[in-house]
């Protein structure tokens, strides 16, 4: 039986670890939340103590943390996976990152032996519940043919990318445009009710017509609409917008480095910016809906 170390027990890496329970695979989890651990140890999984001891049995060492900076922490150093992995095992990390620190991991992987793909994940925390999430996946051929088997049960989707890198390279060009499609939706909705339209009418148009896309017909900021969507949670996340601003900064960092043009990237950006700023970084980003009319 393949034993998978999971690292990163938050919202999104504990649901995404108890679905590989189901799928028979043994767990070991770590995180430095106690409450974290405990749930883990409930699901099946058995924890441990630091980064050193967890991946030092594994097949598989997969990663779901906050930053670039934790990235590298967790993979380097002489507590790190690098240094204490046993030889073979295959490294996936989940977490949202810039480019150039995947591809910088990677390599540092190569150098002491290991295969390894960056895969950022889509679909949110009720896509890691339901293990339905879309797999974004950059390294080697055979890194991705070997990492399928890991992602499958926790995945609605997997697509290889290509190279290390750009699986946050895909990561970052959807979030950029989902934020900019959410806004666009919601200032419809906007637009709709100043005119004296019902949100339900004015769905049941546009998620038929030319306006339809994923921020309309499966994560509607109206309530109502999509019964399933934050907004009919008083838009708790979900995805939060200090997460969604997270990604718009990678995004528009990449944009600069590049010399890309992305004024509604920009733009978005601002909005997010101007919404976490005026203390609603936790509200669900469909919540942008009730930003731009000064209702939150």
């Amino acid at each position: 039986m393949t034993t998978i170390a999971f690292i990163g027990l938050g919202h999104m890496g504990l649901p995404m670890a108890k679905n590989l329970l189901g799928a028979e695979f043994t767990l070991r989890g770590f995180d430095l939340s106690a409450e974290a651990i405990s749930a883990v140890r409930e699901a099946g999984g058995t924890a441990f103590a630091s980064v050193k001891e967890v991946v030092e049995d594994a097949d598989v060492v997969i990663t779901m943390l906050p930053n670039a900076a934790i990235v590298k922490s967790v993979y380097g150093g002489d507590e790190g996976v690098f240094k204490n992995a046993k030889k073979g095992a295959l490294l996936i990390d989940s977490s949202t990152i810039d480019v150039a620190t995947a591809r910088g991991v990677a390599e540092d992987a190569a150098t002491d032996g290991f295969d390894m793909v960056d895969a950022p994940v889509s679909g949110g925390v009720g896509g890691a519940e339901a293990g339905t999430l879309a797999f974004m996946v950059g390294g080697t051929k055979d890194a991705f043919e070997r990492a399928k088997a890991a992602l499958e049960p926790m995945a609605g989707k997997i697509v290889h990318c290509g190279k290390s890198g750009n699986g946050q390279a895909a990561k970052a060009c959807n979030n950029m445009l989902l934020a900019i499609s959410m806004i666009g939706v919601s200032e419809a909705f906007n637009l709709g009710r100043s005119l004296g339209l019902d949100d339900q009418v004015f769905f049941d148009v546009a998620s038929n017509a030319s306006g339809q896309c994923w921020s309309l017909t499966t994560y509607s900021p109206a309530p109502g609409t999509v019964p399933t969507a934050p907004s009919n949670n008083d838009y708790n996340p979900g995805f939060a917008t200090a997460l969604m601003l997270k990604d718009l900064g990678i995004a528009m960092d990449a944009a600069k480095s590049t010399g890309a043009n992305t004024p509604l990237g920009a733009m978005s950006r601002d909005i997010y910016t101007a919404m976490d700023r005026a203390g609603h970084g936790g509200v669900d980003f469909s919540g942008v809906i009730k930003h731009l009319t000064g209702d939150l």
